[in-house]
């Protein structure tokens, strides 16, 4: 079976789009750059606004604590992933 010329062109396209998509998702956006470390931090309630907690890390991101029934001024262990803005109480 012979390929027409625009066969082979259309199969050299498809073979360098599926070429770069692989470099491009192992390279530069790798997917475990998705998977972030749990922390665990023990920390002070500073608000509850209606039920939505607000306190501060080590890692001076501010978080945010949703469903949350702490006062001001508690303390709890949290666990959030490394550089995100959200976290969730942990129960000892």
């Amino acid at each position: 079976m012979e390929l027409s010329s625009s066969q082979k062109t259309s199969l050299v396209f498809v073979g360098a789009f599926l070429t770069a998509g692989i470099v491009l998702s192992t390279i530069v956006f790798p997917f475990w750059n998705l998977i972030r470390e749990d922390v665990y931090e023990e920390v002070t309630i500073l608000t509850n606004d209606e039920g939505v907690c607000y306190v501060e890390t080590k890692d001076t991101v501010p978080k945010i604590i949703e469903d949350c029934t702490l006062n001001s001024g508690d303390v709890a262990m949290i666990k959030f992933g490394e550089g995100l803005a959200w976290a969730t109480i942990v129960e000892p």
